[in-house]
């Protein structure tokens, strides 16, 4: 297994997506999942999608930063209409410029009722079969991440990337978020079922009650032994990416020394 280290770019939340490969770079990260709201900054700083994440990743670069993970908008609802589509496009333009391989997407729960499960799949199957072609040929994986209470198990998110049958899907495993779910799905039971689908990770620990997103080795209670074990048995390569906003409250001295801390676990966990 040669999962990289990585944290999600939304630590740096106040500042620009410029000064937050600063900070990365400073801190000796390599590797960082592009954050909804970072990428929104781009989005919005030219009509030309292409051009933009072309001139950020030479800027990453030159900083030693890469970003081969990224979260497409958070603020999309696949299911609301086709203008849903053509809004995707622009971001998976912009991500692929910026050299991001494995870009996260949230499925759409928009009714919560279980007895309607089926119609809400299908209709997540449906619009994202709308992607297939613009996708056919490109080094992109869409990665459907687990939910909850809809989305929460392997068996739920292979059922929809099944279904598409394309190799430009898979599927993002979030440790906190399966920790809040009811499907009594080990973190063990869900890396051995994605297996090769499973193409990108957020990190994030809690106490079973709500997404607190905390770094592992704090107040939560996820297994990260269990977690390491399961991801070098299916021999996974993506990001080790920690997702934990719940420890970015603070001035960027103190969180640059929870940065240190965070190596020093991360080489813990992979011996």
């Amino acid at each position: 297994m040669e999962a990289k280290l990585s944290m999600w770019s939304s630590y740096y939340i106040d500042l620009n997506p410029y000064e937050m490969v600063l900070e990365l770079e400073k801190n000796g990260y390599e590797y960082s999942e592009l954050s909804d709201e970072h990428g929104l900054t781009l989005l919005n700083e030219n009509d030309d999608e292409v051009l933009t994440g072309k001139r950020f990743k030479e800027y990453a670069e030159k900083h030693h930063v890469h970003f081969i993970q990224g979260h497409l908008w958070l603020g999309i609802r696949l299911c609301s209409g086709d203008e849903t589509i053509e809004t995707l496009k622009r971001w998976i333009n912009l991500f692929e410029a910026i050299g991001i391989k494995n870009m996260v997407l949230h499925c759409d729960s928009f009714d919560d009722d279980p007895s309607h499960r089926k119609e809400i799949d299908d209709k997540n199957i449906e619009v994202l079969k709308k992607l297939v072609p613009f996708l056919k040929g490109r080094d992109i994986v869409i990665c459907l991440e687990n939910l909850f209470p809809l989305f929460s198990s392997a068996d739920e998110l292979l059922y929809i990337v099944n279904s598409l049958s394309s190799p430009n899907f898979g599927i993002c495993l979030d440790t906190g978020h399966l920790n809040l779910s009811d499907v009594n799905t080990s973190q063990k039971d869900f890396i051995l079922k994605a297996n090769d689908k499973l193409k990108a990770l957020h990190i994030a620990d809690n106490e079973g009650q709500y997404d607190q997103h905390l770094m592992p080795f704090g107040r939560g209670n996820v297994n990260f032994k269990e977690v390491i074990d399961c991801l070098k048995k299916i021999n996974y390569q993506g990001l080790f990416n920690y997702e934990i906003p719940g420890e970015r409250n603070c001035p960027l001295e103190v969180r640059a020394m929870k940065l240190k801390y965070i190596k020093e676990t991360y080489n813990y966990l992979m011996k």
